[in-house]
């Protein structure tokens, strides 16, 4: 007998928020289907596990097909299956779960971290992409009848007896003209890949060819086998997945195979961390540390959000700090909130909870591999200097366990902790004010007479060259008690190490003043400052330094940050100082011919500029056709 009736809404525009607004992207509907498929499936497997089920479970699969002549998308289970009053209450009640009530009913016996269903909107997702769907069930109920449900999108539905015989349910959708990019076997194929791919039920689409041998035409005795094509069903998914597995059972090879499966075209990472946590809250995952250059140019949204091993999402801004987004692999957890569409995640205690858990067994992690093999670990640094120096930066928490492991590279190739540096260059590099400066190079082959020139004292220079190191040096200033960081050319030496020692100058106070004029007259900036100083007899006679602050604010605000970032760019303001006990300097005061006189210091000072590889264009120019001049005089 037909009956016919009107679905239980509270607003007549349903429909189109859910095909508008619910999901903002139309191919969401087929994880909907699926996971409902799915959530059936688990369903009868609970039912028979706990003896409320005493039937054969038979081959519990989903199968997805596409008819292109109908224009339809069929999606089956053999799961538990619905009565036409169950059909009433869980599809024409709008956002009634029924994963919700199954929980509740079992909730003794019942593992509800494998039931998927959870708000009862999923299945009207299906309209977004049809104009009528349809539903065949028999419920798994001994003495269940089969029924049939039909609605064209509207409020009003119809439903009556089926001709259904085996248990479970058929959803079938007629695709509507604006969708048929949905009835592409590709389109089909590459949402479920997205979507489904890990899910705990085979997910059949479609057949694939495989090779097997032909026991019939095979001699048994033969060493030559005969083989044969053969068509079977193609299983999208993986129902085991790696993160699902205890981390006990598992070999390196398998944690490398699974990379591998997320990312094919990626090198091996360096090394991995199994996440497997069953309270307050339930997480598990794989996250990899992938290798990455100094260049920084690394594609975030690597890791994958799961919940229950269905695909959410691949922005996990708010689950995973943001230093640690440059990770690659899986998160799953049922406790994560998800908005009504499963789209994206909420806020609430347990992302913050989950947010601060990864970030304890990142730090864990590091440190165990420090402690356990450090050359190791040093070898790594390249690629994990990112991520400790990133994490310094923006978490307190991470900074109190990373101070310990964290690595500081000098030019030399030789890696320190900052406790081991402090220690390392505390005798020659304490100065006046007792703080001990840590020298460094942003680009040591652009600022090697300067790292030369620091090493002839006896100091030890640091090589921070990262995208990063700039924020990097200001953070970690601030922490580390009684220390300075300059970079090599930020002064002459002996005020980048201030001592309370005076060097005596071979000029006059008059003969100073004469060098300084001449100068300022060659340089000719008034943004620059030109300083006579009593230098050592081997350093160069003329050097350019950029103040450590004024140079640090310009860097920052290059890279988009820095509390002057609204007053714009700063003009250059480069430091000039004149050696006044250098030999070349005493040699120009001599000379009588103020035109040579002039030309020899612009030298000097383009000299300087070159050093800096500031010297550049028609300047350049001009600087090769002096100094072959000069050469040839």
């Amino acid at each position: 007998m037909q009956e016919k009736g009107t679905i239980s809404i509270h607003t007549e525009n349903i429909f189109p928020i859910i095909k508008k607004f619910l999901y903002s992207d139309h191919e969401i509907f087929l994880r909907e289907l699926v996971s409902n498929a799915v959530d059936a499936t688990q369903k009868i497997q609970r039912l028979s596990s706990i003896g409320e089920y005493s039937g054969d479970l038979g081959e519990l699969k989903v199968e997805v097909s596409v008819n292109k002549k109908a224009k339809t998308i069929s999606i089956k289970d053999y799961g538990i299956g619905m009565t036409a009053e169950e059909i009433k209450k869980y599809i024409n009640q709008i956002a009634f779960s029924g994963a919700t009530e199954f929980v509740e009913k079992y909730k003794e016996k019942a593992d509800k971290s494998q039931i998927i269903g959870m708000f009862g909107l999923g299945f009207y997702s299906a309209f977004m992409v049809s104009k009528k769907v349809e539903i065949n069930t028999l419920s798994y109920q001994e003495g269940a009848e089969a029924a049939r449900w039909e609605c064209d999108g509207s409020t009003e539905f119809e439903i009556g007896p089926a001709k259904k015989k085996e248990r479970g349910t058929e959803v079938i959708l007629h695709i509507d003209q604006d969708n048929e990019e949905f009835l592409e076997d590709y389109r089909i194929t590459q949402i479920l890949e997205k979507y489904c791919k890990f899910l705990p039920v085979p997910i059949i689409f479609g057949e694939k060819e495989e090779t097997i041998a032909d026991d019939k035409e095979s001699d048994k005795d033969s060493k030559d086998k005969k083989e044969k094509k053969v068509k079977v069903p193609n299983v999208i998914n993986n129902t085991q997945p790696l993160w699902a597995k205890t981390p006990t059972d598992l070999k390196d090879e398998d944690y490398l195979n699974f990379y591998k499966e997320l990312y094919p075209f990626s090198e091996e990472p360096l090394f991995w961390i199994h996440l497997n946590v069953d309270y307050p809250f339930n997480l598990t995952g794989v996250l990899y540390f992938p290798k990455i250059k100094n260049d920084f140019e690394v594609q975030k949204n690597k890791i994958q959000l799961y919940s229950r091993q269905v695909f959410i999402t691949d922005e996990v801004k708010d689950i995973v700090p943001e230093f640690l987004q440059l990770l690659h692999g899986v998160i799953d957890s049922p406790d994560i909130p998800l908005n009504v569409s499963r789209s994206f995640l909420q806020a609430d205690s347990n992302v913050k909870k989950i947010n601060s858990h990864i970030t304890k067994k990142v730090a864990d992690k590091l440190q165990e591999l420090f402690k356990k093999d450090r050359k190791s670990f040093e070898s790594k640094w390249e690629s994990l200097n990112v991520f400790v120096k990133y994490g310094i930066i923006s978490e307190e928490k991470f900074y109190e366990k990373a101070k310990d492991f964290a690595l500081l590279e000098n030019v030399d190739g030789k890696f320190f902790t900052f406790d081991e540096y402090k220690e390392h260059v505390k005798t020659n590099q304490t100065d006046k004010n007792d703080s001990v400066v840590h020298l460094y190079s942003s680009d040591p082959e652009a600022q090697d007479s300067y790292i030369q020139n620091a090493k002839k004292r006896g100091f030890d220079i640091l090589k921070l060259d990262g995208p990063l190191d700039n924020h990097f040096i200001n953070t970690i200033e601030m922490k580390l008690e009684k220390t300075a960081w300059k970079r090599v050319d930020a002064d002459i030496l002996d005020k980048l190490v201030e001592k309370d020692e005076k060097k005596e100058s071979v000029l006059s106070k008059d003969d100073e003043d004469k060098v300084k004029k001449l100068f300022e007259e060659v340089i000719s900036d008034k943004a620059h400052t030109v300083a006579v100083e009593p230098l050592s007899t081997d350093d160069l006679p003329v050097t350019i330094t950029q103040n450590e602050f004024m140079r640090r604010m310009n860097d920052m605000q290059k890279m988009g940050g820095g509390p002057m970032m609204m007053m714009g760019s700063m003009p250059l303001s480069l430091n000039i100082a004149v050696n006044g006990n250098h030999q070349l300097i005493s040699g120009i005061l001599k000379e009588k011919d103020e035109k040579k006189q002039k030309e020899l210091a612009q030298q000097a000072y383009e000299l300087a500029l070159l050093s800096q590889n500031m010297l550049k264009g028609a300047k350049l120019t001009e600087f090769i056709k002096r100094s072959v001049d000069l050469i040839n005089k």
